[in-house]
């Protein structure tokens, strides 16, 4: 059930350290003195999604992207789970979305911040050529990238791993203490989620707005009193 939010600028090696805390995770729960050992470790990540890189180039693609990990984490994290979005998270909006999700189903998280200089950043994306984010599409990336705030409640508790350190490394122990040994967080009216509306529910506001604007537009035309238009 436990959600772990990678986060960091794009190619900042927040896949690498998914599958290390994957890994770390994977060989402590199969220890057999363990009583969580009936937990599995998942991993969603874009390539899971489908999701290519150019989709954080356009509006629309980059919503639908989005979509796609709440949805997939939904489902996950309601079960004996533990997941790692392995996303750009890169907004605090998102981030607080995920939260929510978490605090829904009573369920533990946090944030991996994968901290690099956005120089150090760059050089690593343009060292994958083809493979990496196009030279644009990072920039844009890191100039609209949110960093994680430990007084945030969604960016909270924070691990921040110094990626250009090579003697930092994750901080298992605690992380594992955070997510495992520790109780999730009960729902509130503000974290609990809501029902997806209708399909047509835009359109019927749409239609009602626009009538409201008709009848005003109307009554400033016949010189009838507002108080008489509704």
């Amino acid at each position: 059930m436990p959600l772990i939010m990678m986060t960091g600028f794009p190619s900042s090696g927040k896949s690498t350290r998914a599958a290390e805390l994957k890994s770390m995770f994977e060989e402590r729960l199969a220890r057999p003195e363990n009583q969580h050992r009936k937990l599995s470790v998942q991993v969603i990540s874009d390539d899971t999604l489908g999701v290519p890189r150019s989709a954080y180039a356009k509006a629309v693609e980059e919503k639908n992207a989005r979509s796609a990990l709440l949805s997939a984490v939904e489902r996950l994290v309601s079960r004996d789970c533990i997941v790692i979005a392995d996303t750009p998270n890169y907004i605090k909006g998102l981030r607080y979305q995920l939260f929510c999700i978490a605090r829904e189903v009573n369920s533990t998280q946090c944030v991996v911040y994968c901290a690099l200089p956005v120089d150090e950043a760059r050089r690593i994306n343009q060292a994958r050529g083809d493979e990496g984010y196009s030279p644009e599409l990072f920039e844009e990336l890191a100039m609209r990238y949110e960093e994680p705030n430990p007084a945030a409640r969604w960016d909270s508790p924070l691990f921040t791993i110094i990626q250009n350190d090579p003697n930092d490394a994750l901080p298992f122990d605690k992380i594992w203490d955070a997510l495992i040994e520790q109780r999730g967080l009960p729902p509130t009216f503000a974290t609990a989620m809501k029902p997806v509306p209708q399909t047509n529910y835009l359109v019927e506001l749409d239609r009602a707005t626009q009538e409201i604007i008709n009848a005003v537009l109307e009554s400033q035309q016949s010189g009838v009193p507002m108080s008489q238009v509704v």
